[in-house]
């Protein structure tokens, strides 16, 4: 099982990668921020130093900071962005999405194979699973495939390809649970079955391959709905066996 982590893990985007950025554009003397609906269009692109990237691109009037250049201004943004993230995840403030502790013990405990694929850095996805999953249960993972580990970021596959190839994987073995249109098309273009959560800024996203999109992974007494696709719930509940009927199903 492989895990995306900002929108799968935890609802990371609005509270922490978007307050991130805009405390580090403040900090470091840039005259803008970027407001939700902004960010929301940046979310099209994979990464955040891509993002980044992308937005100076939009916007050649702006002057870097300390009359830097395009990539040392990124580089530094990025990093300070980084750091405050660290912080802000392990403040607590960016609590686990429903089921995702309960799914990640259930599955290591039946001998699954479960690790994260992220575009995000290693640090911030590593703070986020010591907030959401714990230290010990992350140390049972397989490990973290992030960030600048591949240089195309999702929607392209490199990420999951990695993540195949350094695990030992094949395809029909696996299953990924995702959050958004990018992360679905990188899952899809590795040829991977994905169940897709909708997060706060993908409940409008279409995910055309997904085996099947569903609000949450489910708490008892907080049961999740089944909003596309073929997953059976068990009491509201995101199962193994469910999550085991998915995989092999793009094969």
């Amino acid at each position: 099982m492989l895990l995306d982590c900002d929108g799968v893990l935890s609802d990371t985007e609005l509270d922490g990668h978007l307050a991130a950025f805009n405390l580090a554009f403040a900090e470091l003397g840039y005259g803008f921020r970027w407001s939700r609906e902004v960010y929301a269009e940046l979310l099209r692109v994979g990464g955040g130093k891509e993002r980044l990237r992308r937005y100076f691109a939009d916007h050649p009037e702006i002057a870097f900071a300390g009359g830097a250049d395009l990539d040392a201004a990124v580089l530094a943004l990025h990093r300070r962005k980084s750091e405050i993230y660290v912080e802000i995840a392990e403040s607590g403030r960016l609590p686990g999405r429903p089921g995702v502790k309960r799914l990640v013990e259930e599955a290591l405990d039946a001998g699954w194979t479960v690790a994260v694929a992220s575009t995000s850095a290693p640090e911030s996805v590593e703070a986020v699973l010591r907030t959401v999953v714990g230290s010990e249960t992350r140390a049972r993972m397989a490990g973290v495939f992030a960030g600048d580990a591949v240089e195309a970021k999702k929607p392209a596959p490199d990420i999951y390809l990695l993540a195949l190839s350094e695990l030992g994987l094949e395809p029909a073995q696996t299953v990924v649970i995702e959050d958004s249109d990018v992360g679905a098309a990188a899952a899809a273009a590795a040829g991977l079955a994905h169940l897709v959560t909708v997060s706060s800024f993908t409940t409008e996203e279409v995910f055309p391959e997904a085996s099947a999109v569903v609000t949450d992974l489910g708490e008892p007494g907080a049961p999740a709905r089944l909003l596309r696709g073929g997953i059976e719930l068990e009491d509201g509940l995101v199962t193994l066996s469910g999550l085991a009927a998915l995989r092999g199903s793009r094969a």
